[in-house]
């Protein structure tokens, strides 16, 4: 038996030494919301790739359409020679998103290609070059990526010069004491100093910000949001990226808001594991950009556009909206219940939209000054416990939770009760 030792060893001659790992074994193979690794260990995975594995990992009609697509074709580039089920997703995902006007969609690969499109699509409908963005937002790792995004360390340490014309903003945050009126001062500010209204061509912001630590939206900011870009003929673009495809209970979080984002990036979970992601928004300001102007070889390929039919009809069939719901519930009462524990007072608030929970850890629930260093005690004994956990925020202090939303109720409770054992030894 080839051992976790070895493949490490061979990990650590082979990849670069960029590629940041936390798991401390070798994963073999993967059912729903459980990982085997190379030596035959069971995990819980309360991580799914990052929040890719909403239908649980293998689903099997998601693997049956795969390897229907296998057999008829890999790959030609939908630019060059297109197929159909690239066109039967835009039809789905037009069906699906939320608003009343034509819809259209394009896809990609990865989600910063989505929000690199969106940003494209913005500037060429508008005419403008400035972006307005949010603190503890994240929008991926490419260069637009990273001057969208908030956080410093390690993303953008050494990688600077960044894309100009971004401005980035407080995004309403009560624990954090950030209010909805500091958003509007500092939209003030800016329009009066900084960049008039008439040269944003975009806002971008997550429903819940996913790597800034789960901070949940008010409908009170997203409307407000909406009606500064109505009044200043600003593109609203809402990254769904890690909160779509069902995570919070609806297929898009937005629908908790009944506000309407003129752009949606989606990606993540959309295909079932597989590498793809999308724009879907207004047809009339998705077909600003003319023909050749958008694309990529790879994007929307053959096997992720099969793999991503097959989890809508998943998330339909089984009607994971509702089961996001109730698992959410579950999850976020056995959080609180935890928080009320005197021996648990590390755990500072207690986050929940649908099925996307998180924790986060303070050395002081009276100062809620953030305990990374508690977190990554909590997430390493976890771990050795056989559950898989990954923290967010900007000081890695908040635990977040994106349990697939297929999974067992006796794995999630099993996998409750190994957080919370985890939890009480990282304090004692």
């Amino acid at each position: 038996m080839t051992t976790n030792q070895e493949f490490e060893a061979r990990r650590d001659g082979a990849v670069a030494r960029a590629i940041a790992y936390s798991s401390t074994f070798i994963a073999d193979r993967a059912e729903s919301a459980e990982v085997w690794d190379v030596e035959g260990k069971r995990y819980i995975d309360f991580c799914g790739g990052i929040g890719c594995q909403n239908v649980g990992h293998r689903d099997e009609r998601v693997v049956d359409a795969i390897k229907d697509q296998l057999d008829r074709l890999t790959h030609t580039c939908f630019q060059v020679t297109p197929y159909e089920s690239y066109i039967a997703l835009a039809e789905r995902l037009n069906a699906l998103l939320p608003g009343d006007f034509a819809k259209k969609s394009l896809f990609f690969s990865a989600g910063g290609e989505a929000v690199e499109n969106a940003v494209k699509i913005a500037r060429y409908h508008t005419g403008r070059p400035a972006l307005i963005t949010f603190t503890n937002g994240y929008h991926g790792r490419s260069y637009m990526g990273m001057a969208l995004s908030a956080r410093m360390v390690p993303f953008k340490v050494g990688f600077r010069p960044f894309p100009s014309e971004i401005f980035r903003l407080p995004f309403p945050d009560e624990f954090h004491g950030a209010s909805l009126d500091d958003t509007k001062r500092a939209i003030d500010v800016l329009f009066r100093s900084d960049c008039p209204p008439d040269q944003i061509a975009a806002v971008f912001f997550e429903p819940v910000q996913g790597e800034g630590g789960y901070n949940i939206a008010t409908a009170e900011f997203v409307n407000y949001l909406r009606e500064l870009c109505d009044e200043h003929g600003i593109v609203l673009v809402a990254d769904e990226i890690q909160t779509a495809m069902g995570r919070t209970g609806k297929m898009f979080a937005m629908e908790h808001f009944g506000v309407d984002a003129d752009l949606t990036c989606v990606g993540k979970s959309i295909g079932g594991g597989l590498p793809i992601s999308g724009i879907v928004g207004k047809a009339d300001i998705v077909d600003a950009v003319p023909p050749g102007g958008l694309g990529g070889t790879f994007g929307g390929n053959p096997l992720a556009c099969a793999a991503a039919l097959a989890v809508l009809d998943v998330i339909e069939a089984d009607n994971l909206l509702q089961r996001g719901l109730e698992m959410g519930k579950v999850i976020d009462a056995r959080l609180q219940k935890m928080a009320q524990r005197n021996s648990l007072d590390c755990i500072g608030d207690v986050r929940a939209l649908g099925c996307m929970n998180a924790i986060e850890l303070v050395k002081s629930r009276d100062s809620r000054e953030a305990d990374g260093d508690l977190t990554s005690r909590v997430v390493a004994i976890a771990l050795k416990k056989g559950l898989i956990l990954v923290s967010a925020g900007p000081a890695r202090n908040v635990i977040r939770l994106l349990v697939p939303l297929s999974a067992p109720s006796e794995v999630v409770d099993e996998g409750l009760d190994i957080l919370e054992a985890a939890l009480e030894e990282a304090v004692a």
